[in-house]
């Protein structure tokens, strides 16, 4: 087995290879850990490896497990690997170690994959770009001037630049599907509640936060999922299993879908030419496969986005500043954290409880806006984002807004922070104005790899959701587009 053998299998068919003797979890780690010291220079998307801990595991025997022993990746936030870092992309917590595993690790170790490093992540997971200042930008493998995505641009850049099949990912407004559609991989957001976050978790983001992956195949996506789903004893969201195994559904017939698409912006803005050009393409495909496909109006509002999204993100921070002040065991200095995440966490500071609450509130009403649409559509089609991927350091603090972050953070001005919010919230949400929306509602809702920008040579995602718990339609649906537009041969040019 070498590199170019290597990447030619998904995670399944390569632990088909290791159970049939062709090859041991040894001889594969060994390959992914090459493969990352050869291409981690230039893309910075493991931000901790882990090779002794790797290797010691590949030693285990993983024959009759899922996935006997292939190697893998986890992202550098919210999932804890006892006795190692969780920075989670900030300097406040460089010297905090995990005294146990997250229960979403304890099943990826009992299915057989070996992790070996940690993936790289902007601070809390806030931007949808991966650029933290602690460890630097990670970069796109099929043009490293470019973005990843974010929040789990790390995980994405290692699985398209072939260190691993798939990796960890985690979503609370759009952070796998949005490296998914940067990376040209396949990324689905599971539904609130399928696979647990605990036990340092209960939530996150108010229900936002699910945990995930993302892979170069459907069908190692359904295997993860067969894999980690299933509620822990003190999960707050309780949700109803599949009726069969999600790798059952890869290969079965969607039937006649109903699907409604939409370019419109939600925040009306302009999308990028590229976008709609991925969404014409799909929409061909789907009507060639006998889907039904119509142009719709969006259940989706401005303020969905810019009132009850951010003030609830913004709050959570706040939380989590003070969750590290008692950590560091002081209160948390603006040096502790990057300029902008220390602001946001001084917005949610000023947030009253009142305004909390009424942003749960309108994240009831559009759960059922979303409901009402479905009893229509079997599924929303859009864009993944407005605009292809952006270069690295494109939504970055102006000189200007700079100047202003670092005195409102100085004097503490929460009330400063307050009279800027149109703005940021235009300047993020231009790029990211439909993700947020399934993590708001809890629903289902995966990027598919399925067009490249002729110029560039740069993917573009296409993204569909479902109604709630409907995993198994998008897999469905998911395997037959990938059967009739395959895409899991497409190699980054840089990195080739």
């Amino acid at each position: 087995m070498n590199f170019s053998h290597y990447r030619q299998f998904d995670a399944l068919a390569l632990a088909q290879l290791i159970r049939q003797g062709e090859t041991n979890p040894a001889e594969l780690l060994e390959i992914a850990i090459a493969r990352l010291d050869a291409v981690n220079p230039n893309i910075n998307a493991v931000v901790e490896p882990l090779y002794a801990f790797g290797r010691s595991a590949a030693r285990e025997n993983h024959a009759f497990q899922t996935f006997a022993g292939v190697p893998f990746l986890i992202k550098d936030l919210g999932l804890e690997l006892a006795g190692t870092h969780m920075r989670v992309g900030s300097k406040g917590y460089s010297n905090f170690i995990s005294p146990e595993d997250s229960h979403a690790v304890q099943r990826i170790k009992k299915a057989g994959l070996v992790i070996f490093g940690k993936t790289n992540t902007p601070e809390f997971g806030l931007t949808p770009f991966t650029e933290p200042k602690l460890f630097g930008p990670a970069r796109n493998p099929w043009n490293t001037n470019f973005t990843t995505g974010g929040s789990s641009g790390g995980s994405a850049a290692a699985v398209a630049a072939g260190v691993v099949p798939m990796a960890t990912a985690s979503d609370g407004g759009g952070s796998i599907r949005i490296p998914a559609s940067c990376c040209g991989i396949f990324g689905l957001k599971p539904s609130r509640g399928r696979i647990p976050i605990g036990p340092r978790y209960g939530e996150g983001w108010g229900g936002a936060i699910v945990e995930g992956c993302v892979s170069r195949s459907v069908r190692d996506t359904a295997a993860y999922l067969d894999a980690m789903q299933g509620g822990m004893p003190g999960d707050p969201f309780v949700i109803a299993a599949p009726s069969r195994p999600y790798l059952q559904e890869v290969g079965a017939d969607p039937g006649r879908l109903r699907i409604g698409v939409s370019c419109d912006h939600v925040l009306g803005l302009p999308v990028d030419d590229a976008c709609r050009d991925a969404i014409d393409n799909a929409v061909n495909i789907l009507r060639l496969l006998g889907h039904e496909v119509e142009n719709c109006a969006l259940p989706y509002q401005k303020e969905d986005l810019t009132k009850a999204f951010l003030t609830v993100v913004a709050a959570e921070t706040a939380a989590e500043i003070n969750v590290m002040s008692t950590f560091l065991g002081r209160k948390v200095r603006p040096s502790d954290v990057e300029p902008n995440t220390y602001a946001l966490h001084l917005l949610g500071k000023g947030f009253s409880a009142l305004e909390y609450a009424e942003a749960k509130r309108r994240w009831n009403d559009l759960t059922r806006r979303t409901a009402v649409f479905h009893e229509k559509y079997d599924l929303l089609l859009t864009p993944t984002v407005a605009a292809r991927p952006i270069a690295i350091g494109a939504l970055q603090n102006t000189a200007s807004e700079k100047r202003l972050v670092d005195l409102v953070n100085t004097l503490g001005m929460s009330a400063a922070v307050r009279s800027q919010v149109d703005p940021l919230a235009e300047k993020i949400f231009g790029w990211i104005p439909w993700t947020a929306f399934a993590n708001m509602t809890g629903q289902p809702s995966m990027s598919v790899p399925l067009f490249r920008t002729p110029e560039e040579n740069l993917p573009v995602g296409v993204m569909f959701t479902a109604p709630f718990g409907a995993e198994d339609l998008l897999i469905r649906l998911a395997s037959q587009l990938e059967k009739a537009s395959p895409w899991f041969d497409a190699v980054p040019g840089e990195l080739a």
